[in-house]
């Protein structure tokens, strides 16, 4: 009896010393400043509690790129309108909610994430400017520049509409290929940039879903939904938190093998 209480005492103090494992650095392009944007770190964390997000939006632009670099992942959030200068309709800033100092931001975000093969996840805004970035282009406005009869955008909280997704890296982590998302956008991807894929569209063409053409060495998934306000129990949107965390765990792996 005395053998077995010494042991297990060994054992308490041995997991209690034990090195705990770094969180992963998750990088949010702008992860603050109303409850909505909070919800990206609330999924995520869901998905893998041990992980650190780390707003970028509100600190120094040299600041944070420099905490960029040594992050394990990156998700491009909601939010406004990208400047449509960026995709050759600079004429049309009327129709648009623009924010300069975001642009900027994550078009920088995205060139330092590309070249050094951070995973990346985009939601809404996020999808718009990765394709932006990459040499794509936007529907500046669903309702009047498409026939579109489906609904992208209400007034008030989010609509609901279904997308199929294809044959694809999306297909294959969620298992789905029919199902209802949230909806809260009036602009979408026009031409898709050379390297991407749709891998899921609207019923009215839109493209709802993109990745990598290439998916093996680099991650990239792409939504026009809202993942993170669809809970814990919603099959596709943990799928996405969980394989892109799991990249982020890989990248990390792979970096600490080049120190």
């Amino acid at each position: 009896m005395r053998k077995f209480l010494i042991f297990t005492l060994l054992l308490i103090i041995c997991v209690a010393c034990a090195p705990k494992e770094k969180p992963l650095i998750i990088a949010l392009s702008k992860g603050a400043g109303s409850e909505s944007y909070e919800k990206y770190e609330s999924w995520l964390k869901s998905s893998n509690p041990n992980i650190e997000c780390i707003d970028l939006f509100f600190i120094d632009r040299d600041e944070a790129l420099e905490i960029l670099e040594k992050a394990d992942g990156v998700v491009l959030t909601g939010g406004p309108d990208v400047h449509p200068f960026h995709y050759g309709k600079d004429f049309d800033t009327i129709r648009c909610e623009i924010d300069l100092v975001r642009d900027t931001l994550e078009f920088d975000i995205i060139k330092i994430a590309k070249e050094k093969g951070i995973p990346m996840l985009g939601v809404c805004r996020g999808a718009q400017i990765i394709n932006v970035a990459l040499g794509g282009s936007l529907i500046v406005d669903i309702p009047e520049d498409t026939d579109s009869e489906v609904i992208h955008q209400v007034e008030e909280g989010d609509a609901m509409h279904e997308i199929i997704i294809v044959d694809s890296y999306l297909s294959k982590i969620s298992g789905v290929r029919t199902v209802n998302v949230n909806s809260n956008h009036h602009q979408a991807v026009d031409v898709l940039a050379k390297g991407l894929k749709a891998s899921a569209r609207a019923a009215d063409g839109i493209v709802e879903a993109f990745e990598y053409k290439n998916q093996k060495n680099d991650f990239l998934i792409a939504v026009q939904w809202h993942p993170e306000r669809m809970g814990s129990s919603d099959t596709l949107s943990m799928s996405i938190a969980k394989e892109f965390l799991h990249h982020s765990e890989k990248f990390r792996e792979k970096k600490s093998l080049t120190k």
